[in-house]
């Protein structure tokens, strides 16, 4: 298995500290999320886990909780993709 690359968007630690604010919350419900990539352009991917992988809420979970405060508080993110 490949080593994960390098977080080399000045943006990165920016969106892991949202992400690592919404984890609890995530957990609670068996799940969780890490980074995974933040593009030049403000994309920034994520890899949802446990029970967010698959759940049917998750396409909300990403869009409503997720994508909603990672721009609130970093507003050069465009969008926000599960992988």
């Amino acid at each position: 298995m490949d080593a994960p690359k390098p977080l080399t968007s000045p943006l990165a630690p920016k969106v892991q500290e949202v992400l690592d604010s919404i984890r609890p919350a995530l957990q609670m419900d068996g799940g969780d999320c890490d980074l995974v990539d933040v593009s030049p352009d403000g994309v920034v991917t994520v890899h949802m886990k446990g029970a967010c992988g698959g759940c049917p809420s998750s396409s909300m979970t990403l869009t409503m909780g997720i994508e909603k405060r990672i721009k609130a508080k970093v507003p050069e993110i465009q969008r926000v993709v599960a992988v």
